[in-house]
């Protein structure tokens, strides 16, 4: 099969190496243009251009798939089908329709749940046990064409964000396949999503990892994992910004305020919350390095009393 892939991030460039070692044919990828990222602002290509390069795949990085000057250049093209992966920009009709198999879309979520942005670290923050991959053909609405096929993935106790993404980025290219070969052979089945069940998770930004300890320890800590590696949670330790990268729940039942340490031991900081605590292990003061909490606590003494804030005070 003749294909072009659009996509962008790691996610989607795993799929697509997964799908250049296949018998399918990559004739060009689409993915969104350079931007400047860091504190130098150095122009970075996405992970997908970078793949693409490395197996000399033709690059498109159209600012809107929506302009007209670009569904010519589609059209020419030609493809059998469109694979679509974490692209990050809203395909138009004309393109959903161009290719004989239609748009094919490789989605990180067991759907109809979790539609929309982040649905891997949404997942982790709302305590789901499992997750998994829907391969779809994709429609006008956002995530909401029939399915293919889906593959379950199980959540394990200490999954992160990161490490949950690279699970189902393997799954997704192993499942892109065998949903290829059944549009192939005319046996891919069209099931309709139940609407009712279905949910829409917002896009993550880096103002959202702020802990409210104000919430129960349980749903702190999977708050910590589902934002790691990005944005990370975060509060504040005398007015510089304070990432938490790794807590356990604890359940001492110490007195104190939400955000107080409660006790500092050899290798955690206990924080109390609205319900339980968190021995936090793993941790990184603005402009230090991440290091474990028996690191930093031989360079930055704490002492139990101190109340961990939002920055305002």
């Amino acid at each position: 099969m003749n294909i072009v892939f659009m996509g962008t991030p790691d996610l989607a460039a795993v799929v697509l190496d997964k799908l250049v070692h296949s018998e399918h044919k990559v004739l060009a990828v689409v993915t969104q243009p350079d931007k400047p990222k860091g504190r130098g602002n150095q122009v970075l290509s996405t992970p997908v251009k970078e793949m693409a390069a490395r197996y000399d795949i033709p690059v498109l990085q159209p600012n809107r798939v929506r302009a007209e000057e670009f569904f010519p250049v589609l059209k020419d093209i030609n493809p059998d089908a469109i694979v679509v992966a974490a692209f990050g920009q809203i395909i138009p009709k004309t393109i959903l329709e161009l290719p004989k198999y239609g748009c094919i879309n490789v989605h990180a979520s067991l759907l109809p749940k979790y539609r929309g942005a982040a649905p891997i670290q949404w997942s982790i923050i709302n305590g789901e046990e499992k997750t998994g991959i829907t391969i779809m053909h994709m429609d006008a609405g956002i995530d909401t064409g029939d399915m293919i096929i889906k593959e379950e993935v199980t959540i394990d106790a200490k999954e992160t964000g990161g490490s949950l993404h690279d699970k189902l980025a393997v799954c997704g290219g192993d499942l892109l396949l065998k949903a290829l070969t059944l549009i192939e052979n005319g046996t891919a089945p069209r099931e309709k999503q139940k609407d009712e069940e279905s949910s829409y998770v917002k896009i993550l930004d880096k103002s959202m990892g702020l802990i409210d300890f104000n919430r129960t320890a349980v749903e702190i800590e999977r708050f910590i994992r589902g934002l790691n590696p990005w944005p990370s949670a975060y509060t504040y330790l005398d007015g510089k910004t304070l990432k938490i990268w790794d807590a356990d729940v604890t359940d001492t039942k110490a007195e104190g305020k939400p955000g107080e340490i409660i006790a500092v031991t050899k290798d955690s900081l206990l924080i109390k919350t609205a319900s339980g605590e968190l021995a936090v292990k793993e941790l990184q003061l603005e402009g230090k390095k991440r290091m474990s909490a028996d690191a930093f606590l031989r360079g930055y003494p704490v002492a139990p009393g101190v109340v961990l804030n939002n920055g305002s005070n």
